[in-house]
């Protein structure tokens, strides 16, 4: 399973950015899927996830502002980021869980794509 994360770059407080994950492969069926950032000297956050029902879950820092969805024909996990502020600059990663062809169930992560916001 190969994921592959787009949508990063510079923008301004207060500015807009999506995130793109795209995931292929041996996939039957994907369980959840989620976005996580490390922030320079920080740990590695959950900021959001979605499961294949639609139930989504936010951390607080984000929640009002970031929109998670998924389109299951296109095994695509997205993160609109709105009302960007200089603390979410961070390396972004897309997770999924996921059950293969042969019956697996795996977890698999993204490249990193770097969001920067500039106060």
């Amino acid at each position: 399973v190969q994921l592959q994360a787009s949508g990063g770059g510079l923008v301004q407080a207060g500015g807009s950015l999506r995130l793109s994950c795209a995931a292929s492969g041996s996939i039957v069926s994907i369980n959840i899927m989620g976005w996580f950032r490390r922030a320079p000297g920080k740990q590695r956050e959950l900021v959001a996830a979605i499961t294949s029902g639609g139930t989504t879950k936010y951390a607080d820092s984000v929640k009002g502002r970031f929109n998670i969805s998924r389109d299951n024909a296109k095994n695509t996990v997205y993160l609109q980021m709105n009302s960007l502020k200089p603390e979410d600059t961070a390396v972004y990663y897309c997770q999924i869980n996921s059950d293969s062809y042969l019956g697996q169930r795996g977890d698999y992560w993204g490249n990193g794509t770097l969001v920067t916001v500039s106060s």
